[in-house]
């Protein structure tokens, strides 16, 4: 069976609903995370998938930090890690060591990144045209500089710290199926668009629906005589193009970043943790020229110098003014765990996108050899008009619409090798920032509010927030940003831009009525 064309081409129209104004007025901030969501796989699979499940959510909260970071998915964990790391590079001389404190609502880890695909692939070049009409080219290069810093680097840590294997790293490439011919000459247009200016497009290949099918007969042929592995043989019949990615276990991967920051806290810093901590409000005063905090959970309160905001698309809980098109909107994804019918030397280990990035998988990789593939798979949100799941901040259930469309895709796709009438083994959804920019807010949130003169009320808040979907490949390059500017105001410099940051993402550029 074909895709269903009343899921494709829906990118553009889900593009307006986004930037609209809803008729709702005022519009309503992100609630707390629910307290009952659904069963993730990364998180609810196996029992010992989330060792820091509820770490520090019995321990007496501290009374005062120098930073506390709301969030533990991988951008507060991340502006932990780079806080401690920043700070054994430097040795800085210091009173004593830099207190921080990260705050979680629910389980650690349970917000987005333990909820997502599981994908780790920077952006080769899809919609470079636009980001180059829209800014600058300096500002379309920076886009892909900076997922590829952010990709690279978590490689270098994961494979330093010999975590590989613990993580489920898999460096298969991922491979982007165009549905449409609008789709493929859009893309083609970004190639060449990129190319001229000399962006590095490295382990690109285009791979044609007629090359594709030649390669499928051929290799067909041949494996009946010689038993060759049918390596190529993909088994879709849509053009397409491969660029370099990796898949992993998101929450494995932030727990073992939080307990190597953790051990290397060493003399410059202190590091806790506390879950099932919702922060309700945060509170301002001003002494002898100084700000302080004061954040306010169900236990207890905690006095702060600074605050990160990692919250993602609960921003604007505690950041009302983030509410809207203008700041960043909650919008619900929906992901299940699916069998194959076929082994993996049919399935192959590479990651996928497909129909304008509104369906990304990947399988699983198996433990022997008669194992089906366990299939990743996201999206279903075209299929849910005319809202496409925007201002959704619920993650205690799933979309019917949303899951039919997840349940088809796979057999319509890949012929023969998915069983339409089988049943998923979990189904979850997880709550995701956007952004009309598709970028997301990283600096100072006084930055936002220059213009209202309400600034004073968040020196010394920070904000890193609205990946739009895409923030294994941004998050903790984002995070990074934010613990050196943290470092910078406590060491009484001058902050620096890295070469790789987009200078769209930073606050100070993207003023908030």
């Amino acid at each position: 069976m074909p895709v269903n064309p009343q899921i494709l081409g829906k990118l553009e129209h889900s593009q307006k609903v986004l930037e609209t104004p809803p008729l709702e007025r005022p519009i309503p901030p992100a609630k707390l995370p629910s307290r009952n969501p659904t069963r993730s796989f990364w998180i609810d699979s196996s029992p010992d998938a989330n060792p820091l499940a509820g770490e520090g959510s019995k321990d007496p909260l501290p009374s005062e930090a120098d930073v506390c970071i709301i969030g533990a998915g991988i951008t507060g964990v991340g502006v932990a890690y780079h806080l401690i790391e920043l700070l054994n590079a430097a040795s800085l001389s210091v009173k004593r060591p830099l207190r921080i404190v990260i705050l979680e609502a629910r389980d650690f880890c349970s917000g987005a990144t333990g909820r997502n695909g599981g994908h780790l692939t920077p952006a080769a070049f899809l919609e470079f045209s636009q980001r180059r009409t829209f800014f600058n080219t300096v500002e379309a290069i920076k886009s892909y500089e900076l997922e590829k810093h952010t990709a690279s680097l978590l490689v270098k840590i994961i494979e330093g710290n010999g975590w590989a294997s613990d993580i489920d790293l898999v460096e298969g490439g991922h491979i982007n199926l165009l549905f449409t011919e609008e789709e493929e000459k859009n893309a083609h247009k970004d190639f060449d668009t990129a190319r001229e200016t000399q962006l590095n497009l490295d382990g690109v290949e285009w791979l044609s629906k007629e090359e594709i099918e030649e390669v499928l007969v051929l290799a067909s042929y041949l494996s009946s005589l010689i038993q060759l592995p049918r390596y190529q043989e993909y088994g879709a019949p849509y053009p397409g193009f491969r660029e370099p990615g990796h898949n992993l276990w998101p929450l494995k991967l932030v727990t073992k970043l939080y307990q190597h920051a953790q051990a290397h806290t060493g003399q410059y810093a202190s590091l806790s943790l506390h879950t099932r901590t919702p922060v309700t409000t945060v509170t301002h005063e001003t002494t002898d020229n100084s700000s302080t905090y004061t954040v306010v959970t169900n236990r207890g309160s905690i006095s702060c110098s600074h605050i990160v905001h990692a919250t993602n698309g609960y921003a604007s809980h505690l950041l009302p003014f983030l509410a809207g098109p203008d700041g960043i909107i909650p919008t619900r994804g929906q992901v299940m765990a699916t069998r194959a019918s076929i082994g993996a030397d049919q399935i192959k280990i590479p990651s996928w996108s497909g129909n304008e990035g509104f369906a990304y998988w990947f399988p699983r990789p198996v433990t022997h050899g008669t194992e089906k593939p366990l299939i990743i798979i996201g999206g279903g949100r075209e299929a849910v008009e005319p809202g496409y799941e925007l201002y959704v901040d619920d993650d205690s259930e799933t979309h019917p619409l949303a899951g039919k469309a997840l349940r088809e895709f796979l057999p319509s796709v890949f012929e023969g090798k998915y069983d339409p009438d089988s049943k998923p083994e979990m189904e979850w959804t997880g709550i995701m920032g956007y952004t009309k920019m598709g970028d997301p807010f990283v600096g100072p949130v006084a930055d936002l509010l220059v213009a209202n003169g309400n600034e004073d009320l968040y020196k010394k808040q920070y904000i890193a927030a609205g990946y739009t979907g895409h923030g294994m490949p941004r998050a903790l390059g984002c995070a990074e940003v934010i613990a050196q500017m943290i470092i910078a105001d406590i060491s009484d410099k001058e902050w620096k831009e890295p070469y790789w940051l987009p200078q769209r993402y930073l606050t100070r550029n993207r003023r908030v009525e």
